[in-house]
């Protein structure tokens, strides 16, 4: 374990918080996405509250095996798959609407991982956004952007949700971590 991710394991200890990482498909994530990437549903829990979100993991740690035939690319397999089918070549022929995987070959893409507690944590918001003019002077948008104003608000939706969690201290401590 690396320094920032110990950093991020000891921000939820110390905050009593619990942190729930399901894979749940992959696809396009962001607006400007032009490749898929693996989508995991995080909850982040702390006593009787929690915040539940969508996290697009980096496209070079996205899918757990490479398919080298098209159209299938990267694929991952969920914990249930892998479990049903015993096998990662059925579980994959399984995914792609395949009685098997003729003349396909796969391998481990090397550089998959799900995402850390760290990951998570130091892509959240920690300070108010304030208002909408701040935050677009701030990052760089177009006050007349509809997009630009369909981010902010996400942006001012996750601050709210971390702020029920957590005090402005606790808040401080998460955006020492990275």
């Amino acid at each position: 374990m690396n320094e920032y991710q110990k950093q991020a394991e000891d921000f939820l200890k110390a905050t009593g918080s619990t942190l729930k990482i399901n894979f749940l498909k992959r696809g396009k994530h962001f607006p400007e996405d032009k490749e898929e990437r693996d989508i995991y549903e995080i909850t982040l829990s702390r006593n009787n509250r929690s915040f539940t979100f969508t996290f697009g993991n980096s496209i070079a740690y996205s899918g757990e095996y490479k398919l080298f035939c098209q159209p299938y690319g990267l694929i991952t397999l969920t914990e249930e798959e892998k479990k049903e089918y015993k096998y990662v070549k059925k579980a994959i022929a399984k995914k792609i609407g395949s009685t098997y995987l003729q003349n396909h070959e796969y391998c481990q893409n090397k550089d998959f991982q799900a995402p850390t507690a760290y990951d998570i944590l130091a892509c959240l918001t920690k300070y108010d956004p304030e208002t909408f003019e701040d935050f677009c002077s701030n990052y760089g948008y177009d006050t007349d952007s509809r997009q630009a104003e369909k981010i902010y608000n996400a942006v001012q939706n996750e601050y709210n949700n971390l702020k029920m969690l957590y005090s402005d201290d606790e808040l401080a401590l998460m955006a020492e971590i990275n």
